[in-house]
């Protein structure tokens, strides 16, 4: 695994994000850090990501979707060509905290990256109406590594 990425990695990772997966485009996901094993990504509130309760609060597969993209994306600096290979969930399991009703943040760390599979932990946190932070879920997730 690399020590350091290169200074445009962020920016790569976002143009990656905006430009080639409409999915998360359309969530309006941000690369706030990545280093060579961890990765930082955020969700502001939007309306349109919540479930019909009083107070509104983040749909849970939002919260799911952002670890198991952090998980993923962070195991990227392992493979042998970060931008040719591949990495696809294999197994992803999301404990729910509590509820979200913010912005959210996912902070996710490589556990293990070998030639094939690799393991990543997550937790996801939100802000308050109070502008608190609070953790709403944690998870872990292993992923297929296709070095080539």
């Amino acid at each position: 695994m690399p020590e350091d990425l290169p200074p445009e990695a962020k920016e790569m990772v976002q143009y990656y994000i905006e430009q080639e997966h409409g999915y998360l485009s359309w969530l309006d996901v941000s690369v706030d850090e990545i280093t060579a094993d961890s990765m930082t990504l955020s969700i502001p509130y939007d309306e349109k990501l919540t479930n019909t309760t009083e107070p509104p609060t983040i749909h849970g597969g939002i919260a799911a979707t952002l670890a198991d993209t952090a998980g993923g994306l962070c195991l990227r600096p392992s493979l042998k060509d970060p931008l040719e290979g591949g990495v696809v969930t294999v197994n992803l399991n999301i404990n729910y905290l509590q509820r979200a009703q913010g912005d959210l943040t996912a902070y996710a760390e490589v556990v293990r990256a070998g030639n094939s599979i690799g393991v990543s932990q997550m937790m996801v946190e939100s802000t308050t109406p109070d502008d608190g932070v609070e953790p709403v879920a944690a998870g872990m997730g292993a992923y297929r590594l296709f070095q080539e």
